[in-house]
């Protein structure tokens, strides 16, 4: 069976930068096994699949290369972008249910989407002899939630960090954040995002990650709407605000290729 089939830059201005996300269309979930089947194939940090749900809303997993994950921006973004400059969708708002509840994509001037996605908290943690070694650096504040969330001093300290990989990985969260007060006046923070656990060493560019970084800088800088960058290798751009109990990620996305999948 064919399915269309996209890779979209997301969070990204132009082609080549932000975090690429593959989209897949369908009219019928295939097996969970066959879904990961073809995200591995991908190899992409996250597979998107999309279907026609109800009462016009729409139906959203996402896939790692090795496993399903309940949360996952980019590739959300990458779908609404799908949806709107590929597949012709007109509609003031489009609605995705997901493991995480309803999320909103609602398209902004200049090309810019708009999501509303879950606060998600964090908790004081100790910082442990194995985050350590696995970061190679030591974060002044550490806190724990889906994520672990390591708060550095400088953007310098989080761009320098050569994790280990190996050690990371036994960790018992999704992923690790590194994050730091930007250099920039026009950037109010910067962060990274390691994942090794789900397949992914390094996240270009993490919505996600977005829902818990953004309400804790939010308190700390006091301001409830700010800019963000990744400051991964490929890098990409985060407007993130807060509203009450959700959060609001913008972002841009490029689409890279169109065609069609044999999912089988």
């Amino acid at each position: 069976m064919k399915v269309p089939f996209y890779q979209v830059d997301a969070f990204a201005d132009s082609l080549f930068s932000g975090n690429p996300a593959a989209v897949c269309l369908l009219e019928a979930w295939p097996g969970t096994n066959r879904l990961q089947r073809i995200a591995a194939e991908n190899n992409l940090s996250e597979t998107a699949f999309v279907m026609p749900g109800k009462r016009g809303k729409w139906a959203i997993r996402w896939f790692t290369p090795k496993m399903e994950v309940d949360l996952c921006g980019h590739a959300t973004l990458a779908a609404a972008h799908v949806l709107y400059e590929e597949r012709g969708e007109h509609t003031e708002e489009l609605i995705f249910t997901s493991r995480s509840g309803e999320l909103k994509v609602s398209p902004l001037e200049g090309g810019v989407l708009g999501m509303d996605f879950p606060r998600v908290a964090t908790r004081n943690a100790t910082v442990s002899p194995l985050l350590l070694e696995g970061l190679g650096g030591y974060p002044s504040e550490v806190r724990a939630g889906v994520d672990c969330l390591c708060i550095f001093d400088t953007e310098e300290i989080v761009r320098e960090l050569q994790p280990d990989f190996r050690l990371l990985a036994r960790l018992p969260f999704r992923g690790i954040i590194a994050t730091a007060p930007a250099n920039s006046r026009k950037v109010d923070f910067v962060s990274r995002f390691f994942a090794p656990s789900a397949g992914i060493d390094e996240d270009p560019v993490t919505g996600s990650s977005h829902c818990i970084l953004a309400p804790y800088w939010s308190r700390r800088l006091g301001k409830d709407r700010m800019e963000a960058r990744q400051i991964s290798v490929r890098g990409g751009r985060i407007v993130c605000e807060i509203r009450g109990d959700r959060v609001w990620l913008e972002g841009t996305a490029v689409t890279y290729l169109r065609g069609e999948a044999e999912i089988g």
